[in-house]
């Protein structure tokens, strides 16, 4: 008999058509009458794929009886009551290491976009204003001080990058770790003591507005913030507010509080540079994402151990 699978957010469209090849698929993102496709479906749903920004609320799990596993095409967990999900013998996956350097790389990648005004630049070019004016100096990019939140995979690949760039390297985590880099036992004294703060911790309800008022002041007005984890992570008002007001010196931001929505009152500021949470998005990578949705489905449904469980 096919299974049937509840598909909660739109996915690469080759992994959409191998799902669409496997199981009989059902896409709930699109469904015009959701209580009548439920009433209709709900008992027969034994599995669930959707996207770590996207994860399952507990109002649809509660309703699919049958739920066996949720794969998740993404690192992130958070949005996935994982103690329910125990509770009711459901198995959770995600898609970890494959998109730790692409990650990394766009953390590189954003650090000296924001310094180096690449975004200013590629535009002053494009607007045919070179001729006419001087871009402005930006900011060197080697040897600054860097500060890492959540020295996890993410975090070592963004520092052994930044190695390559002579920077001075600490970070703050849930426990000290072996490894050459300085140690603070609070974000905020990690903010005080670089000039660039990268988020790279997992989300959750501990690590929620972490980045609060007082870590950005403490980042101070020639600091940057570069987020490429979550957008729950930072307190975007007061975020909003530090730039406004000149307490912050720049910020760049892969993720946001309200995806797909960026915080407007940022748009006109030339110190911040945005990109519309793209850390994992490449041929190879998102590839590599979709072969493990794929290999965690066909496991638990053939009975063997799942690749990359959660739970």
């Amino acid at each position: 008999m096919p299974i049937d699978i509840l598909q909660l957010c739109p996915l690469m469209p080759s992994l959409e058509a191998e799902l669409a090849s496997r199981y009989t698929v059902h896409r709930w993102f699109e469904a015009d009458d959701q209580p009548a496709f439920l009433k209709e479906n709900a008992a027969n749903i034994r599995g669930a794929v959707t996207g770590g920004h996207v994860g399952i609320a507990n109002a649809l799990a509660d309703v699919l009886p049958n739920l066996e596993i949720v794969a998740i095409n993404g690192v992130g967990f958070d949005k996935v009551d994982l103690e329910r999900a125990r509770k009711h013998g459901i198995r959770v996956s995600n898609t970890p290491d494959v998109l730790t350097a692409d990650v990394a790389d766009l953390a590189i990648g954003l650090i000296i976009a924001q310094a180096r005004q690449m975004a200013l630049a590629d535009a002053h070019v494009r607007t045919g204003d070179w001729p006419k004016a001087e871009l402005g100096l930006g900011t060197r990019v080697s040897g600054r001080r860097t500060g890492i939140f959540g020295l996890g995979r993410i975090g070592k690949a963004i520092a052994r990058r930044l190695e390559g760039f002579d920077a001075e390297i600490a970070y703050c985590g849930r426990v000290r770790q072996d490894v050459p880099y300085g140690y603070c036992a609070t974000l905020e004294e990690l903010a005080r003591n670089c000039d660039v703060l990268i988020i790279a911790a997992a989300a959750s309800a501990k690590t929620y507005h972490a980045v609060n008022a007082g870590v950005i002041d403490a980042l101070g007005p020639k600091g940057v913030l570069v987020n490429v984890a979550r957008g729950s992570l930072v307190d975007e008002k007061a975020l909003v507010t530090a730039l406004r007001e000149g307490r912050l010196g720049g910020a760049a931001l892969d993720v946001f509080e309200n995806e797909p929505h960026a915080p407007e009152e940022l748009f006109a500021m030339k110190n911040v540079v945005f990109a519309p949470h793209i850390g994992s998005a490449t041929h190879e990578t998102r590839k590599a994402m979709a072969d493990l949705v794929l290999a965690n489905l066909a496991a638990h449904f053939e009975g063997e151990t799942l690749p990359t469980p959660v739970v």
